[in-house]
């Protein structure tokens, strides 16, 4: 069994058809189910078992129910050669009913599946994605349809090239636009692809807004979100972001993907040109030239425009507008009627007015650059806000007296660097995450964090001025993730740090820590401690550090030390940094499941432990040690290695 998979006018059919029509001559016994989705839609899975059982057999026969075709198949196919194209499925139910299994066919048989699900080929022996055309082979098949020939006419290569950037390799677009131009004046192809660029062309967005309609309601809200706000955006923020509103995002992204609605490349979020396209269409059909209508306003002219008429309605569900340069600003009154409004996001944009008038459903609030000093006591009627994200803001402190978020889980606030004390967290009791990097000015974090007992993960990044955490902070049981990094006034860890039992995450590059308490010891869970130019008090790394059972990540770049402790107990570290260590000589004993060592630019490194046994290694970099002369049983671990670096 073979599937080809692949979003709506790739050619999947028309591959299949290729195949069919170059192997069919070999099989005495075939069958072409063409465009299952659409006959299925119609008929039901007994007139498909049907069909399939009459092309092989050549023999009508009477089935009244799909577990009586599924045993007729079975007996009458597992001993015959058979070729079967099903093309075009979109319920798993219809595999089910034609092609179960292997053992349905006889030996040599040959089943090929089209479909635009990838999640339905799961049990195909090969799964291949059907790829969009290069541009020199999307500008041949477009000079087919358009020239009747293998390339354009004379004047009309430049254009062309517009038609087939805009069709992004699709052939489905290139077939039904080079069929539209064909033997039209430059002028009229001019006026099309401006045309175009307003008002799709229906042939194409009918054909991709199947895989659309076969989605269910939180999907196709996913799908629009991301056509109009997060391409480009990192999979996983985005993911978790839609998590925390209620939108199963991890999962709708991933039956997004696996539908080919959207492409995650770089584990960065995308889709087709076409795709994007086709839900704007989507979002806009019903109310054309009337943006206050729509359901999300991505587009920067058409929310300058609702928002300075003060004309948006309850239908707008998301709003993005980003100024570039300069600010704008707009009346808080401009968002009253958005009743549906959940999702918005402004980047230096400046609101003038009573935030009374903002909508009460917004769950996800965006705003970068605010001008505001602190935020405004009417702004906290806001009972749905999960995430409240005001990077790059002029605040001083977020907000004075009791102001109650009960349901927000994310606060961002990085880069705000004029803020001088976190917010009373009492405030805010099912905070998730707090996210406070490179704010310059913090040097103080309200002691009744420690009452946050959902807390996860804690960003201080670059809090320059921040010097300690309040004690009550260790002895959270919740938090995975502390971040501390450049924090390059942060002192102390406190003694209760081994209460934090489900720390996954430590890391404190670059802070004045001189030790690491006794009771991390404890940290059972600790997958990844990062000390990058800590100077430790008496140059030396404590020994305890080689029972952190669960460590696969240690990062002792920079540090003085002159020796590590044993770490051969350490049975999960993959990972073990030592580069720029100018005072190490010593490495005793390492575990022998590490796979990537790197001690670059180690002068005074003069001893290695034996690599014998060090069977898993893939990575090994002591460049510039000079007085290292030897790895002993370094031949004996060359296994899985893929690189070595002794140079200098």
């Amino acid at each position: 069994m073979v599937g080809i998979w692949g979003m709506g006018g790739l050619g999947k059919t028309t591959a299949a058809k290729a195949i069919y029509n170059q192997i069919h001559p070999h099989f005495e016994f075939k069958s072409f189910l063409a465009d299952v989705r659409n006959a299925t839609s119609k008929l039901d899975l007994v007139d498909l078992q049907k069909k399939l059982i009459y092309d092989i057999l050549k023999k009508k026969h009477k089935i009244s129910c799909v577990a009586e075709g599924i045993g007729l198949i079975k007996h009458q196919f597992r001993r015959r050669k058979i070729l079967v194209i099903v093309d075009n499925i979109d319920k798993v139910e219809q595999l089910d009913a034609i092609v179960g299994s292997h053992d349905w066919f006889g030996p040599g048989s040959r089943i090929i599946i089209t479909t635009r699900d990838e999640r339905l080929l799961l049990n195909v022996d090969r799964a291949c994605q059907a790829k969009k055309m290069n541009k020199e082979e999307a500008l041949e098949l477009f000079s087919w349809h358009a020239f009747k020939n293998s390339c354009p006419d004379q004047g009309y290569l430049e254009v062309s090239e517009k038609v087939v950037s805009y069709c992004g390799g699709l052939p489905l677009a290139l077939e039904v636009l080079g069929s539209l131009l064909i033997k039209r004046s430059l002028a009229e192809w001019e006026s099309q692809l401006e045309k175009l660029g307003r008002y799709p062309d229906g042939k194409i967005v009918n054909r991709l807004r199947i895989s659309y309609d076969g989605l269910d309601d939180s999907e196709k809200a996913i799908f629009l979100d991301i056509s109009c706000f997060f391409i480009g955006k990192n999979k996983d923020y985005i993911a978790k972001m839609l998590d925390r509103c209620g939108f199963f995002g991890t999962i709708g992204i991933n039956v997004l993907r696996e539908r080919c609605l959207v492409t995650v490349e770089g584990n960065k979020l995308n889709m087709h040109d076409l795709l994007r396209e086709m839900a704007r269409v989507i979002i806009s059909e019903k109310s054309l030239d009337h943006p206050e209508k729509w359901s999300r306003l991505w587009n920067r002219q058409e929310a300058v425009k609702v928002l300075r008429n003060k004309s948006g309605t309850e239908e707008v569900e998301g709003l993005a507008l980003s100024i570039s340069y300069g600010k704008l600003s707009y009346s808080t009154e401009a968002f009253a009627n958005m009743k549906k409004l959940r999702l918005l996001w402004l980047c230096w944009v400046q609101l003038d007015g009573e935030y009374k008038h903002l909508p009460k459903d917004i769950i996800w609030l965006c705003w970068e650059g605010s001008s505001l000093k602190s935020i405004p006591d009417d702004f906290f009627d806001q009972p749905r806000l999960a995430i409240l994200d005001m990077q790059y803001s002029k605040l001083v402190q977020v907000w004075e007296g009791y102001k109650l978020l009960e349901r927000l889980k994310i606060l961002n606030l990085s880069h705000s660097l004029s803020l001088i004390k976190s917010p009373d967290f009492s405030q805010v009791p099912n905070l998730e995450e707090l996210i406070l990097e490179d704010c310059g000015s913090l040097s103080e974090i309200h002691p009744s964090i420690g009452q946050l007992q959902k807390l996860s993960l804690v960003n201080l990044k670059e809090c320059k001025k921040l010097s300690s955490l309040p004690r009550d902070f260790y002895k959270l049981k919740s938090v995975e993730t502390l971040l501390l990094n450049s924090c390059t006034s942060f002192r102390e860890v406190h003694e209760d740090l081994g209460e934090m039992i489900s720390l996954r995450i430590l890391e404190a590059d670059y802070t004045v820590i001189r030790q690491i308490p006794s009771s991390t010891i404890r940290l059972k869970n600790l997958t990844l401690l990062s000390l990058n130019g800590v100077h430790f008090a008496h140059d030396a790394i404590p020994e305890y550090l080689g029972s952190l059972i669960s460590l696969q990540v240690l990062d002792l770049q920079g540090t003085d030390f002159h020796t590590l402790p044993g770490l051969s107990g350490l049975t999960k570290l993959e990972t073990l940094r030592l580069n720029d260590c100018f005072n190490l000589r010593t490495i005793p004993d390492l575990p022998t499941n590490l796979k990537f060592l790197y001690a670059l630019h180690c002068p005074a490194l003069e001893t290695m432990p034996n690599f014998s046994e060090m069977s898993n290694m893939t990575e090994l970099k002591v460049s510039d040690s000079p007085k290292l002369t030897e790895v002993p049983g370094l031949d004996k671990s060359l296994n899985f290695m893929t690189l070595i670096d002794m140079s200098n």
